[in-house]
């Protein structure tokens, strides 16, 4: 039995339109990737941006975060690598990230961060489990008041398993993965 707290917060979850995220966050084209199993962020070598490995029952994948754009696709992994093992449940990299380990959450377990130095918050929560609801917040993940001041409903997994939601390490970018697609949010402009 909820208390009366926990019935409001509930409430409140369920009555939250989705909403674009506010500046300075920015949507980047969906990506529709079938039976994704997780996902992890590495760092372009050559340009320091952020890059997104994806790890899916068909192979991987590094897409460039900001632009959503493939650069690398392995549709016949090594068995011994093709799913986040070890303490860290990472795979080898490929691609820019070819001779790193990417640590990988989803499925496996895991997870991305879920704050930015700069005070942005990521929440998944469950009003209506199954599905999964993503919440942004500028408030350190408090969200008081109502949704779009300081906390926006920007993802609802209704059709599709959450495997991970999360910034990059630095906090350029936001990922919400589900079982058949990722969403990306970038940051244009913040320092490498």
């Amino acid at each position: 039995m909820l208390s009366e707290y926990q019935q409001q917060l509930r409430d409140r979850f369920v009555a939250a339109p989705v909403i674009p995220a506010p500046h300075p966050w920015q949507p980047v084209p969906a990506q529709a990737i079938g039976g994704l199993l997780g996902v992890g962020f590495g760092v372009d070598p050559a340009s320091g941006n952020d890059l997104l490995m994806v790890v899916s029952s068909s192979g991987h994948g590094v897409f460039d975060a900001s632009t959503g754009q493939r650069l690398a696709r392995d549709h016949d992994p090594d068995l011994d690598h093709s799913t986040p093992t070890g303490p860290n449940l990472s795979c080898p990299g490929l691609g820019p990230l070819a001779g790193t380990e990417v640590r990988i959450a989803g499925l496996f377990g895991g997870g991305l961060h879920s704050t930015t130095e700069d005070g942005w918050t990521v929440e998944v929560v469950s009003p209506d489990w199954p599905h999964h609801r993503v919440l942004l917040s500028a408030d350190g993940g408090l969200c008081r008041g109502p949704a779009g001041e300081n906390w926006w409903h920007i993802f609802h997994s209704r059709y599709s398993e959450l495997r991970a939601a999360g910034f990059s390490p630095s906090g350029r970018t936001l990922a919400v993965a589900t079982s058949s697609d990722i969403t990306l949010w970038t940051r244009p402009g913040l320092d490498a």
